[in-house]
């Protein structure tokens, strides 16, 4: 069983940054690939980005590629997005979720909710222009 707890959302004005933790429980943490996605208004659940269980691999979405870094650190079972350069289209709620796998090379497994077995709650972002 996998816990996932996220944090770090928050009101931004547009240009700023946030931070997003997420804290995953077990010990599998580190034999997983992990994802962030998001959830506007209205809008359906998207892939946001994906790292590998070794860090070595990272994909991220068109929307937020060279503003958005995904990270983590296996030694604390903690997952991270930073974003920078935020736009009022960011504003969503963000969710990390631990993958099946070590990590996906394709978009059509690394950006499919269905890669996924474990979602954390989300940590709410609003960017105001």
């Amino acid at each position: 069983q996998v816990q996932l707890v996220e944090s770090g959302g928050g009101l931004v004005q547009a240009g700023g940054s946030l931070r997003l933790s997420c804290a995953a429980s077990g010990r599998t943490f580190s034999n997983y690939a992990m994802g962030w996605f998001r959830q506007g208004p209205g809008k359906e659940r998207e892939f946001v980005a994906q790292i590998g269980w070794r860090s070595g691999t990272t994909y991220y979405a068109d929307s937020v590629k060279g503003r958005f870094t995904i990270s983590r650190d296996n030694t604390r079972n903690t997952l991270f997005l930073q974003m920078n350069s935020l736009k009022p289209e960011d504003t969503a709620l963000y969710y990390c979720a631990k993958a099946q796998t070590q990590y996906y090379r394709d978009y059509s497994h690394y950006a499919d909710l269905q890669s996924y077995d474990y979602w954390g709650q989300g940590t709410q972002v609003t960017v105001s222009s």
